[in-house]
């Protein structure tokens, strides 16, 4: 299994997640110029402070959107997700329940 310790795979695994970050950038920036193209054209001219805040608002989130995808992308191509299955295999999680009851 190949993880994120060693140097050459790690390299090629952030790589991977800084390619995918820059093209969520610019699918962010084209979201927010299309949203608030579609907002001008329904609205009319609109205050420079309201185009700014949803270019923001649009961009930002679909940008927090494809970096979250990202981690998940890396952590599970990288053996994450299998090494915290493997810490948790000895552990049964009804057992704290029965416990409780």
């Amino acid at each position: 299994m190949r993880d994120l310790d060693d140097p050459e795979y790690a390299a090629f695994a952030w790589a991977r997640f800084r390619r995918i970050l820059w093209g969520m950038a610019a699918l962010a920036c084209v979201s927010a110029a299309v949203g608030v193209a579609v907002l001008w054209w329904w609205l009319g001219r609109m205050p420079l402070h309201m185009g700014i805040a949803t270019a923001l608002g649009i961009g930002l989130t679909v940008l927090m959107g494809g970096l979250l995808m990202g981690l998940v992308f890396l952590s599970s191509g990288s053996g994450h997700d299998e090494s915290v299955d493997r810490f948790n295999a000895d552990r049964d999680p009804g057992r704290d329940f029965e416990r409780d009851s």
